[in-house]
């Protein structure tokens, strides 16, 4: 009998702990998790290589890494991964606006012989976008709109007074690079939408704090030699973060489980 594919987990949010449930309930083939960084000391004695020493996580040998726990562990984490001679699964897309870093992760990704991999998460129609930039994209615009309560921490607090709107307001009209980078934690889906068209600085992000919803909205519009599409999603925030969609940890956990699987569908 074959091994199971290896996985590190990077985070123990809702995204890794939606993982270590599937993965124990057996929904995702033979994969297994043989390590969990987090960022400080944890009691939990359910997660199988819980712990907070990057050398010690690193010390096990793991097919792929998944991110799931923010920008700074892309940073601190994202190289030494792929030079370990892991895949990197990355949740946080955003990080990779500052281009040194993307640089950085392309170079170790090659002379290492592993990829860097940007997951669909929570949005859709990545595989449209990257077939219409083959042929050429004139035009591509990323709109996300959620509920107040999803920017609370973030720079729209300097902006308008969350816990009073009452229409929506626009927090960010412009590129993809500069949007991502105000708001790391909100959309990261823009990034990926971005990376997979015609890029952070061509694509235009409407991001929006809109009090009459209680979903997450993308939507996507693009247009080029291909012709025109229109994309829609209303996903329902986690109950741990509201600023992050359902939708992201089970689109995670779908990339990993093509990732272990003899068939891929989606490629």
């Amino acid at each position: 009998m074959t091994r199971p594919f290896r996985i590190g987990l990077v985070g123990l949010g809702a995204i890794g702990r939606d993982l270590l449930s599937r993965i124990a309930g057996g929904t995702l083939g033979p994969v297994a998790c043989t390590g969990v960084l987090v960022r400080r000391p944890r009691a939990a004695t359910d997660v199988p290589g819980l712990t907070h020493d990057p050398d010690r996580f690193f010390a096990a040998a793991y097919d792929a890494v998944v991110e799931g726990a923010g920008h700074q562990a892309v940073r601190d984490h994202g190289e030494r991964a792929l030079r370990a001679g892991a895949d990197l699964v990355l949740t946080s897309v955003g990080a990779l606006t500052d281009d040194a870093l993307f640089e950085r992760l392309r170079a170790a990704a090659t002379e290492s012989g592993r990829r860097l991999i940007l997951p669909s998460a929570g949005i859709g129609a990545l595989d449209i976008l990257a077939a219409g930039a083959v042929g050429g994209l004139d035009r591509v615009t990323v709109t996300v709109r959620k509920d107040p309560l999803s920017w609370k921490g973030t720079a729209a607090e300097g902006l308008v007074d969350l816990d009073r709107l009452t229409a929506p307001v626009v927090l960010h009209d412009g590129p993809v690079r500069e949007g991502a980078r105000a708001y790391p934690q909100n959309v990261n889906i823009s990034a990926a939408a971005a990376l997979a068209g015609i890029g952070l600085d061509r694509t235009r992000l409407v991001i929006v704090a809109d009090p009459g919803i209680t979903v997450h909205v993308v939507e996507i519009e693009a247009e080029g030699t291909f012709g025109r599409f229109t994309f829609r999603e209303e996903v329902i925030p986690t109950d741990d973060n509201p600023k992050t969609g359902r939708l992201v940890a089970m689109a995670i956990a779908k990339t990993v489980r093509q990732m272990a699987s003899p068939v891929v569908i989606g490629a």
